[in-house]
Parts: structure tokens; C-alpha cells; sequence
């Protein structure tokens, strides 16, 4: 499976750009089998020696505009959004990411991303700020009646400087991700683009977690995480969805 071609620049013009900042990239290891009872087919469960995962993945989004040449969203310039994903690929190509739950303090960025991409969001209180120790404090709980609670708090630090990813290793599995799949309300199965350079990487520290999202998506996992990086950020450019 070709994955460095998802990297490429797409062709056509990008239908907005986004800047994707502070970014904490938590994985666990997951049963195929319990993924792929929640993935649509023709979409398979994409492994790393054999072995799967679901991401929680918390940042910051800033400079939301729907084109290059409009000024960012008035209330959508800044705010927290964290998803909770696994990884995929269409027919032994493409490998992208399929979004369980993506929580966003934006109610029009909500909005817009279920009209127009197709995408499980929630609106959610959400906050990131430093703690006396220099520390990064992030939350978010989901605004909802009813149901299971689906809510992080994390207290985390960075570490070591680990650049970009190289091809064949597990953090370019996990953080390279350029297509994202989607399906509509009526089943049909959708996928998008994003494009940017490769993550700058650094090692991350958990010091306390506080995470029901991954359950809230009905997957049970593991206490012990396979994984824990860090990186400030990427400029984005997002293209329009095409039928699979």
C-alpha cells in the first residue's frame, strides 16, 4: 500500500484552509474485530503489523476559513476540538481515517461540518490553559441530555524532539493522515482530503487522564496507551469530498 501518495498535493483548488495547532496524538491497541463491527464496509480496518487502534486525538483549531481568499469565520476562529478515530483503508488503497466522534466548542463548526462533510460532531465546553508547573491542561465535556457521559481532562507535558515521521515507522501510521471517510445519511460512502507538511513531532508525557470518549463510541479499551506524541501544529488546506 502506497502511503506516501495520500501526502501529495491534490489537484484543483482547496475548498478552505484551517491551522491545526497543539496537537496530542493518544493510541491504544483494539481488536480488529471489535472496530471493524462499527466501520462500514467496503472500508477495512488498517493495521500496523497486524495489530489495530483508536486514537484520541486533542487540539486546537484556528483560522477557520471556508476559502483561501475569505476571511476567517467570525465564531469559528478559535476553539478546542478533539476526535476519537481509527484508521482505514478502501480496498487496499487510500488508507485515511474513519471518525467516530469528532467534539468541537464551536456550534457553528458543528453545524457546518454534519451539513457539509457528513461528520459525527458534538458540540462540547471545552478549555486548554497551563497549570502552575507550566503544564498543559485540556478539557472537554460533551453537551448532551441523556446517555453515557463523554468528556477528557488531561494534564500533559512535552518531551523530545522526534522531527517528521518516517515512512514504515509506527508514528507515520498513525499521525500521517491525509484522506478522512465519511458516509451520508442515505449510506453513500464518502472521501476527503486534506493536505499540509508532515507533522513536526515531539514526545508527549500524560500525567493524569480522565477520557470516557472512547467508551461513549462503544469501544472498550485498554488502560495502558501504545503511544503518546505531540506537535504544534500544521497549516491545512481542505479539499471537497468525492463519492468512493
Amino acid at each position: 500500500m502506497d502511503r506516501l501518495e495520500p501526502g501529495r498535493q491534490p489537484e484543483g483548488s482547496p475548498a478552505g484552509t484551517q491551522k491545526w495547532r497543539r496537537l496530542l496524538f493518544l493510541h491504544w491497541e483494539v481488536p480488529v474485530a471489535r472496530l471493524r463491527a462499527l466501520v462500514p464496509e467496503p472500508l477495512a480496518i488498517d493495521t500496523f503489523e497486524g495489530r489495530a487502534y483508536v486514537g484520541v486525538v486533542a487540539f486546537e483549531m484556528h483560522d477557520v476559513r471556508p476559502s483561501r481568499f475569505l476571511p476567517a469565520v467570525p465564531t469559528a476562529r478559535q476553539f478546542e476540538e478533539v476526535n476519537v478515530r481509527t484508521y482505514v483503508h478502501l480496498r487496499g488503497e487510500r488508507p485515511g481515517v474513519w471518525f467516530f466522534s469528532l467534539d468541537a466548542a464551536s456550534a457553528l463548526a458543528v453545524l457546518g461540518a454534519r451539513a457539509f462533510f457528513h461528520l459525527p460532531y458534538y458540540h462540547a465546553r471545552m478549555h486548554t490553559e497551563r497549570d502552575g508547573d507550566g503544564r498543559i491542561v485540556y478539557r472537554s465535556e460533551r453537551n448532551w441530555e441523556g446517555g453515557a457521559r463523554a468528556a477528557i481532562g488531561v494534564r500533559y507535558e512535552t518531551g523530545d524532539d522526534l522531527g517528521p515521521a518516517r515512512e514504515g515507522t509506527f508514528e507515520h501510521f498513525l499521525a500521517e493522515r491525509y484522506y478522512l471517510y465519511a458516509r451520508t445519511s442515505r449510506g453513500t460512502l464518502l472521501r476527503g482530503q486534506v493536505h499540509h507538511m508532515p507533522y513536526p513531532l515531539r514526545e508527549a508525557r500524560v500525567l493524569d487522564l480522565d477520557e470516557s470518549l472512547v467508551a461513549a463510541a462503544e469501544i472498550p479499551r485498554p488502560e495502558e496507551r501504545v503511544s503518546e506524541l505531540w506537535s504544534p501544529g500544521v497549516d491545512v488546506e481542505i479539499y471537497r469530498l468525492k463519492r468512493c
